[in-house]
């Protein structure tokens, strides 16, 4: 499917939409929850702006009767696994995502039954028929201390992302048996892409483990070379003695390494590093589902009580 990018909006449109959205979430008692990836008008609006790990912890505390959840559809099921009682909303349902794509509960079904007895982790970019077949959900910030956690003569099927689970393996010393899936946006950014900007001393380079080039980047050995998830990307930057941080991930926590990192100087290693699903949710579609109670995710009781407590350990460490 060829997905358009919206049109941009002019600053006086978005001020006035992002007021619009405003009233209508004091209105709706609802809670605006925005991954890093979104666009930053999104994200300036949202109540709370973070990685998979900490929209879920919010999306689980939150008092508010209503999720609007601007990500992908993966993120909104998650939220409303973990607050049944609340209607949760997703601006646009076809905001997908190819990782999630990428393995099916049936396929999982097959592939556990090849390996019985295996202990099953699942990163959180997997849809909730996929979580409620697996022992432990992980998200990029805390997959080493779940891996680290699990009895050493236990084998562990991991999936989806052949990335992260190659960099897992290489983090804590363990064997993983790793499902061939990817992100079609981090599998895109390659090491050439980053040898040729790796060679100011006074660069550090922040790379997601998810990226094609994530176990390569260990071997640098350079010493300016992190291996974070977005949201340990924002606190490292900011702790920081480096003035200039080169950025391997979706190129939108740029807008909020800026914000939150003011004086200090972030380059996207790769302008192609865009999400197509992320950036359909826009401020028009935000608007909307606020004020016409649109989209609804749910997600079917037996499916969510099963994917509830892999989610719950997710939640719970790191």
């Amino acid at each position: 499917m060829t997905i358009a990018p919206a049109a941009p909006l002019e600053a006086r449109e978005i001020s006035r939409l992002q007021d619009e959205v405003r009233a209508l979430a004091e209105q709706h008692d609802a809670v605006i929850l925005a991954h890093n990836y979104q666009v930053p008008e999104v994200q300036d609006v949202a109540h709370y702006v973070g990685d998979s790990l900490g929209l879920a912890r919010e999306a689980a505390a939150t008092s508010a009767s209503t999720i609007v959840f601007c990500g992908v559809h993966f993120m909104a099921e998650t939220a409303a696994i973990l607050s049944p009682e609340k209607t949760v909303l997703l601006p646009d349902l076809d905001a997908g995502c190819s990782l999630a794509a990428s393995i099916t509960a049936d396929q999982l079904r097959a592939w556990k039954a090849d390996y019985p007895g295996a202990v099953v982790v699942a990163y959180v970019n997997t849809t909730a028929a996929v979580k409620a077949e697996t022992d432990y959900c992980c998200t990029s910030g805390n997959a080493q201390q779940i891996i680290e956690s699990i009895p050493a003569d236990r084998e562990i099927l991991f999936l989806p992302d052949m990335y992260l689970g190659l960099w897992l393996e290489r983090v804590t010393g363990r064997k993983l048996r790793i499902w061939m899936g990817e992100c079609h946006v981090h599998a895109g950014i390659r090491p050439a892409d980053i040898e040729a900007l790796t060679a100011d001393p006074g660069t550090e380079l922040l790379v997601h483990p998810e990226c094609g080039c994530a176990s390569q980047c260990m071997a640098f050995g350079n010493g300016r070379t992190q291996i974070l998830s977005t949201e340990k990307m924002v606190t490292f930057a900011r702790a920081s003695e480096k003035q200039r941080f080169l950025v391997a991930t979706e190129t939108g926590i740029l807008h909020r390494l800026y914000k939150e990192v003011p004086g200090k100087e972030f380059q996207a290693v790769s302008e192609r590093a865009i999400c197509r699903y992320m950036k359909m949710i826009t401020l028009p579609k935000l608007r909307d589902a606020l004020r016409d109670g649109k989209h609804v995710v749910t997600v079917d009781p037996e499916i969510a009580a099963r994917a509830r407590g892999a989610i719950d350990r997710m939640v719970a460490i790191g």
